[in-house]
């Protein structure tokens, strides 16, 4: 066997580990309720109570581990660490090859209920000529693709082994799409523009969070500023902290499946809120359900990647500080760019906002619904995104 050999994988947790994570959740020692009737402490009491019971009683990671190993899944080792990977190959002719990336605090859970509609659009409403094979990896550090153990693994890394992988995988034309730390891989494929990448899309606009001055002349630019500078100063704790010491809240993350989930429910407001409402008050918005979010919480604490995943964020803000002092400035994307503006994002970008970070932008569509995971809670509609951003590349 060879660094470059195609490994197929199975998903299997023992009992134990299971009995150990209930035993764990029923042993948590809670703070008392915020002072406030919002979120602005935190999460909420009364999110984390209800939350934790359901886990403890009445999920069933077994769902998930059946409904992961459903699917073709492989492991590879790219420039020395091992890239878990799903890999469904549609069955309609001259599909186009796709390859996503999850974000954080997510993982190939969330990406999930687009894998029948892209694969197989004729039974999801779709037509054949609107058909991808789809390759979803597991970040380096993240669920089941190998923890690094050297420095370095910034998302241009990242986007240099994806494109090793789609090669691997016998892809010498293929597209990619990305959300979250997602969005900062396939904006650095997008400006390394490797041969056979025709085209990207985009559902966060990382050249938006980047800073620097933006068009402000519109309201809906006033808007998404406003949206921006509030994220920044009041909802980006989550952030500076994995960005500057991943190993101090780690060791939290890996020990306590209690703080593993405050941790990661405590990302955007729009998410939170509908996560929220999904177990206090049992409405779930999309498939923002109990059960899917709670599958993604387990995936990061059986694989014990919550400290691993954390350091992709220390990676990137330092690959960003070394190219500043080495006054680098990164290539314009020179890749086609797709983009849809969902409503529930971090901060809505304009077109005009999109067009500033992309000299090239072949698509751009405003959602009707759908946040910051856009593919998980409206799989349907995102589906029906990346059909329309990439039907001029085919």
């Amino acid at each position: 066997m060879t660094e470059t050999t195609i490994r197929p994988f199975r998903v299997e947790v023992s009992d134990e580990a299971l009995a150990d994570l209930r035993q764990r959740i029923g042993a948590a020692r809670l703070p008392n309720r915020e002072l406030v009737d919002d979120r602005s402490q935190g999460v909420q009491l009364a999110t984390i109570e209800e939350l934790a019971r359901y886990w403890a009683s009445d999920y069933d990671w077994r769902r998930c581990e059946a409904r992961l190993n459903a699917l073709p899944q492989f492991v590879t080792t790219i420039d020395g660490v091992d890239i878990h990977f799903i890999h469904v190959r549609s069955g309609h002719e001259n599909a186009l090859p796709l390859i996503m990336t999850h974000g954080w605090p997510g993982s190939v859970v969330e990406l999930l209920e687009a894998v029948g509609p892209l694969t197989d659009p004729t039974a999801h409403g779709g037509r054949a000529e609107d058909a991808f094979h789809l390759v979803l990896p597991s970040l380096p550090g993240y669920a089941f693709s190998g923890m690094p153990t050297e420095l370095g693994w910034s998302p241009a890394r990242v986007a240099r082994a994806w494109d090793e992988l789609m090669h691997r995988l016998g892809y010498t034309r293929y597209v990619a799409q990305g959300g979250d730390v997602g969005a900062a891989v396939t904006d650095a494929m997008a400006r390394q523009a490797p041969a056979g990448l025709a085209g990207v899309h985009m559902n966060l606009l990382v050249t938006g969070l980047a800073g620097g001055p933006h068009p402000s002349e519109t309201a809906e630019e006033r808007a998404a500023g406003e949206a921006l500078a509030a994220f920044q100063t009041s909802g980006s704790g989550y952030y500076l902290e994995q960005s500057t010491r991943p190993q101090t809240i780690g060791y939290a993350l890996v020990d306590s499946p209690i703080a593993l989930a405050a941790w990661m429910l405590d990302h955007d407001t729009d998410s939170y809120v509908k996560i929220a409402d999904a177990f206090v008050n049992k409405e779930p918005t999309g498939n923002l359900t109990r059960d899917n979010v709670l599958d993604n919480i387990t995936l990061y604490w059986l694989t014990g990647t919550g400290a691993s995943a954390a350091r992709s964020y220390w990676e990137r803000a330092h690959a960003q500080v070394a190219a500043a002092a080495a006054s680098q400035t990164p290539p314009p994307a020179s890749v086609p760019v797709a983009f849809t503006q969902f409503p529930g994002e971090l901060f809505r970008a304009p077109r005009s906002w999109v067009e500033q970070g992309y000299p090239n932008v072949l698509y751009f569509n405003k959602a009707e619904r759908g946040g910051h995971f856009a593919a998980w809670e409206e799989p349907d509609l995102f589906t029906s995104e990346l059909r329309a951003a990439f039907r001029s590349l085919r």
